[in-house]
């Protein structure tokens, strides 16, 4: 097969995210090609005439002519675009990711969490707008990694800006891919750095706790109440119970980690929930821990 593997940061050329979307891509791109497949992705190339140097296409222009030449393709793009691409990839070949509409209600943390809290899936106390008082996280409505995340004793909600209950806990999160099926691939540990502002600063795959099981289920019921499909993340704080602070409809930073430990191929397992049919479970091997800054090495 042709697929077609697009990702926001190497293919706009946004250099703030560059080391996660190029470790992300190559992942992704390696595993494809190990599997027998011919990939095709977006880079943000510059064409230089008569002196004068410009881009030689968008983003998501890329994907729309791209995406027609493939059999498959999957987007990895920031919250507010993931949608709007997602459908472009639907439009013209076989989407590997989430289906349009379950990625834009995941995408959008306020109404992500109230229809989580309509089927009991335990979710911090959320306010979507005017004045809070008490221990929050405060963080945009729609936007991905941990940009503009912070905590706040007490103010008041601009627009597109919720702000959340703080959760003693262990940041995790739990890497699961659904077809007809759903495939629990690993829980991990987040490397999270609380001092004022809140950061993600890399990751341990595969965590073990007494509590796996629970944290598993938590995000097994979290995306098929959803709709989502294919790869997803689901981000837990686990306090007395696993509450669910982000769902990412898309691979995430988790996955350079995932590939070192899986005993099977991403492109393998992402394949078979969209055309086949998900193993009951994969085997994991080993540990992996990475850091940001590091990611330029792998």
């Amino acid at each position: 097969m042709k697929i077609m593997v697009a990702e926001y940061a190497v293919g706009a050329g946004v250099r703030e995210f560059i080391l996660e979307g190029k470790a992300m891509l190559g992942v992704l791109v390696r595993s494809f090609v190990s599997c027998g497949h011919e990939v095709i992705y977006p880079t943000s190339g510059i064409r230089i005439e008569s002196g004068v140097s410009f881009r030689t296409e968008d983003f998501e222009k890329s994907i729309e002519r791209i995406s027609r030449e493939c059999d498959a393709g999957i987007v990895i793009a920031p919250d507010e675009m993931l949608g709007d691409l997602t459908e472009v990839v639907e439009e013209n070949t076989a989407n590997l990711g989430c289906p349009p509409d379950a990625v834009r209600l995941c995408t959008d943390k306020l109404e992500c969490t109230r229809a989580l809290e309509k089927e009991k899936i335990p979710v911090p106390e959320t306010i979507g707008f005017g004045d809070y008082e008490g221990d929050y996280v405060v963080k945009p409505r729609f936007g991905c990694a941990s940009d503009g995340i912070h905590k706040s004793r007490s103010g008041t909600l601009k627009k597109d800006v919720i702000a959340t209950s703080f959760i003693e806990g262990e940041h995790l999160s739990a890497s699961i891919i659904t077809g007809r099926t759903q495939l629990p691939l690993t829980v991990n540990r987040q490397l999270i750095e609380i001092n004022g502002n809140v950061s993600y600063k890399g990751g341990t795959v595969p965590y073990y706790c007494d509590r796996n099981e629970e944290i598993i289920e938590t995000a097994k019921k979290t995306l098929r109440s959803l709709g989502c499909r294919g790869y997803a993340g689901v981000d837990m704080v686990l306090g007395d119970q696993p509450y669910v602070v982000d769902v990412n409809p898309r691979p995430t930073t988790s996955i350079i980690g995932i590939a070192k430990v899986l005993e099977a191929e991403i492109a393998d397992l992402i394949l078979k929930s969209r055309f086949g049919e998900l193993p009951e479970h994969v085997r994991v091997r080993g540990s992996f821990t990475f850091k940001k800054e590091d990611l330029f090495r792998l």
